[in-house]
Parts: C-alpha cells; structure tokens; sequence
C-alpha cells in the first residue's frame, strides 16, 4: 500500500488545502495529512484544535488519516513507511520554495518522492494567511474553509476559546 505524507501547518485548513488534498488521494492509497510544528510561524490555532478540525473536515475520507510532529516532515514519512511527500502550490513563488524543499527532502530521503500538486484555480488564492486576515476584517470567510473552521473563527471573533 503506497503511503503519501500533506504536511502543512495548516493554521486552519483552508478549501485550497482540500483542493490539494483531493488530487493527493486519488494517487495514493493512504494519505496522512500532518500537522507540522514550524517554530518560525505564530498559530491561531494549537496543534490540537489543527489536527481535531483536519479530522473534522476529513472524516468522510476512510484512506485519509491526521497526525502532528514536532520533528522533520521527512523524517517521519520515512518512520511511517511513506513513499511520497505531497506538496501544493498556489504560485510561481510557491514552485519555487517547493522546488528547493523537494530537493532538500531529495537529499536528507532519497526514497521518498515529492509531487507538487497545484490548487485548483478557482481558488489557487486561498492560504491559511489570507483567510485569518479576511476573518480579522469581518468579513464572511465560509467559502474559503470548511464549516467546522468558519464556525472555530467566529467563536475566536466573539472573544471565545474555539
């Protein structure tokens, strides 16, 4: 069974996220969308409310599962037996950084393929930035993520714990 690894940060799950993710499952048998801890980033969301609204969104995919690491993306598709690392690109500057993630991940795990995958163009602009920008604005962001997410943003825009 061929095992692809979607990391991401994932703060939250966006539909050009999902977008990906489709195309990701019709080439592998299993996929895992992992939750990637990058020190460099300040989250909306913790770790756990990322992965519970991944799943959330995800639950009707029986071959898609959710997981998190503190550690190298690589290092645990490697641990877990993957053979493909999943990556999406929204823009020429996107390809670029892939390309020279890909080649790093090339070096550190030769056995591990990494496929670029675009987002569909409708909505090749959604990012995880983008949307929590809009949301601080006001504004209605239900068309660029899941349910599960507009409604986690809309408590965290009243002044609750999502």
């Amino acid at each position: 069974m061929s095992i692809a690894v979607y990391a991401g940060t994932f703060d939250p799950v966006t539909v050009g996220h999902l977008s990906v993710l489709r195309q990701a499952i019709r080439l592998s048998a299993h996929v895992v969308v992992l939750v990637a801890q990058n020190p460099d980033k300040w989250p909306l969301f913790t770790v756990e409310e990322r992965v519970e609204m991944l799943r959330e969104a995800l639950s009707m995919h029986p071959n898609v599962s959710v997981a998190s690491t503190t550690g190298m993306v690589v290092d645990y598709a490697r641990l877990i037996g993957a053979t493909v690392l999943i990556r999406g690109i929204r823009s020429g500057s996107d390809a670029e950084f892939e390309m020279r993630l890909a080649g790093d991940n090339r070096r550190l795990a030769p056995e591990i393929a990494t496929v670029l995958l675009p987002a569909e163009a409708s909505v090749a602009d959604v990012s995880s930035s983008r949307l929590k920008e809009r949301w601080r604005e006001g504004d209605d962001v239900s068309s660029l993520c899941p349910p599960a997410v507009a409604a986690r943003l809309a408590t965290r825009l009243a002044g609750g714990v999502a």
